[in-house]
């Protein structure tokens, strides 16, 4: 065992220190033994010695935090981590496809559509029906259509600004659509459908109170109105279009079938009167009085629109049994309605009326505030698109509900940008750090943007001594935490701290090669020189701002690009100010 004690316990901390990142800074001596005897058969015949180190190990290991953990594992293995990404991907085997859609052989042309309320801003939640409906109308090579259902200006008021940034968002997601149709725009056509359904004897005005009809449908009871013949209801539809009925006096119905077990459906509201003169439409303003309701809008554009399938939130199954009434009248196949389980998302505010109000009161500052879960908040954040569209996929249109939290979405986007976001040094609470007994007069230090990927370039620093010693910053917490311990000054030297003068924390430089870090269990941590640094200001993603310093090559970034301040976080680059040497980032993830 002598001649592999050295490369065994290498074996072992590289193992345990794994196990330990990928389970949340624990690591367990089953696994650890599991991994080493896999990889080292000839490990085997001593496995109880090989215990006895992966014991030792271990306790060190988990003594650490779990960035000095992920550190001390790249310093002793920099390519496992993209290693074992790759294992995962490939036990996964080809990228996860959604599955066939239902019924697809019985239309020439598959039509789907994305029918949003422009009422505000884009969130997480909307980002299934946008995704599943576009990619199964590519996948299909048939059309996707954008419908803007903007038909409630007194409830869900619309605003000119949204329909420009829902198309911005589903371009940015990769999902334009072929045709875009506004509801607004298609007033008489819902107009001409209800006098044909009212001459079909399918659909009445009714001027009951609404609780008076409610009492009586619910006993299953026609109202008085339901019964007036084909020629009085078009002389009340004519009023309700000419303004003799006010708001709330009259409504359109679809007849149905009053002893359905669901009074939901039982004759259900198409048409209603609307006082555009209080609630203009920013749109069509004041034109039009009398507008339609979801079922009826959606239910006439889904046919007369060519859809065949309907991707949609399992809340809208009760919609389908409603809108089959009105295409039976007419002798219409209604199309294959496919209802998905909710989308919930952990931690993130998805409810349109609390983000709008939020705005209004100050609380937010936008529809890209970092708290949120809209579409511009994310993307200002610096999360991919693909990384939405992939967790999508994944989900696909089950019917049962679907949990995700952030820490999923922020996995898959990590997987897109660690192999391209540039590195970066920075310090939010730095100290001055003193090396003292150096060898040299001055240091040339290079060090790639990316470890890699040499095309993205280098960053060279030139540390020069003064009376001997070496004036750098470092992270105040891990010198603290460190004193008296051995330091990996990343790229850079590794050195023993011994004291602190006054607010200086002072350090002996004791050599430079990544080896005798290794062997002498060195923790990595960042630096920076002691001047000349940019000025760097984070918005974190509860809106907080961590202000700090970061290398100066950070103000060569563009801004969008992501850059990982190393053993910190991802960010993304919203503003640069080289006059100021300044950089404003938005955090992205761990």
């Amino acid at each position: 065992m002598s001649r592999l004690q050295e490369p065994a316990k290498n074996y072992v901390m590289v193992a345990a220190l794994l196990n330990a990142v990928q389970h949340s800074g624990k690591a367990e001596l089953k696994a650890v033994m599991t991994r080493v005897l896999a990889e080292h058969p000839e490990l085997r015949n001593n496995a109880r010695q090989v215990a006895e180190i992966a014991k030792e190990a271990i306790a060190k290991v988990n003594s650490l935090r779990i960035d000095d953990q992920k550190s001390l594992l790249l310093s002793l293995s920099p390519s496992i981590l993209e290693e074992e990404r790759r294992k995962k991907e490939d036990k996964k085997g080809e990228k996860k496809e959604l599955p066939p859609l239902p019924e697809a052989d019985k239309y020439k042309t598959i039509v789907t559509r994305f029918a949003p309320n422009p009422d505000s801003a884009l969130h997480l939640g909307s980002t299934r029906a946008i995704i599943l409906s576009h990619d199964y109308a590519r996948i299909y090579r048939g059309r996707f259509i954008l419908r803007f259902e903007d038909t409630d200006p007194r409830l869900k008021k619309s605003a000119l600004h949204l329909y420009e940034y829902i198309i911005e968002d589903m371009e940015w997601l990769s999902c334009r659509p072929d045709e875009i149709h506004y509801q607004s725009d298609r007033l008489q056509i819902y107009y001409e459908y209800a006098e044909r359904l009212i001459e079909l004897g399918g659909a009445y005005v009714c001027t009951c109170k609404p609780e008076t009809f409610r009492k009586l449908v619910i006993k299953g009871q026609p109202c008085p109105c339901r019964g007036l013949s084909i020629e009085e209801n078009m002389k009340r539809w004519a009023a309700m279009l000419s303004g003799e009925y006010k708001e709330g006096e009259a409504v359109l119905r679809v007849k149905t079938d009053l002893n359905h077990p669901n009074p939901a459906v039982r004759d259900w509201p198409a048409m209603r009167i609307i006082d555009t003169r209080k609630y203009r439409h920013p749109r069509v303003g004041s034109k039009y009085r009398v507008w339609p309701l979801y079922n009826w809008s959606a239910g006439l554009d889904d046919h007369l629109m060519g859809i065949t399938h309907i991707i949609r939130g399992q809340e809208h199954a009760t919609n389908a049994v409603r809108q089959k009434f009105l295409y039976a009248y007419f002798g219409w196949r209604y199309p294959t309605a496919i209802h998905y389980g909710r989308l919930k998302i952990e931690g993130a505010e998805l409810s349109k009326s609390k983000v709008e109000k939020g705005i209004r009161e100050g609380k937010f500052s936008g529809y890209d505030d970092p708290r949120l879960a809209t579409l511009r908040a994310l993307k200002r954040r610096g999360i991919r698109p693909e990384a939405i569209r992939k967790i999508i996929t994944e989900i696909g249109p089950k019917p049962s509900d679907v949990r995700i939290s952030w820490d999923n979405l922020y996995a898959y986007n990590r997987q897109i940008i660690d192999p391209i976001a540039p590195r970066h040094f920075a310090l939010f609470d730095p100290a001055r750090l003193r090396i003292v007994d150096a060898s040299r007069q001055r240091i040339d230090v290079i060090l790639p943007l990316h470890p890699s990927r040499p095309e993205l370039g280098q960053r060279t620093f030139v540390i020069k001594a003064y009376r001997s010693a070496f004036e750098l910053l470092a992270p105040r917490e891990d010198l603290e935490r460190l004193r008296g311990g051995v330091i990996r000054l990343m790229g850079l030297m590794n050195v023993k701290l011994f004291d602190k003068e006054s607010d200086v924390y002072v350090a002996r430089y004791i050599g430079d090669t990544l080896e005798q870090a290794k062997k002498e269990g060195a923790v990595a941590i960042q630096w920076l020189p002691a001047n000349d640094n940019a000025q760097v200001e984070v918005v974190m993603n509860d809106a907080s701002l961590n202000r700090g310093v970061a290398d100066i090559y950070l103000l060569d970034e563009r801004v969008d690009t992501v850059v990982q301040f190393e053993r910190l976080f991802f960010a993304r680059v919203d503003r640069i100010d080289k006059e100021l040497k300044k950089a404003t980032l938005y955090f992205t993830s761990k």
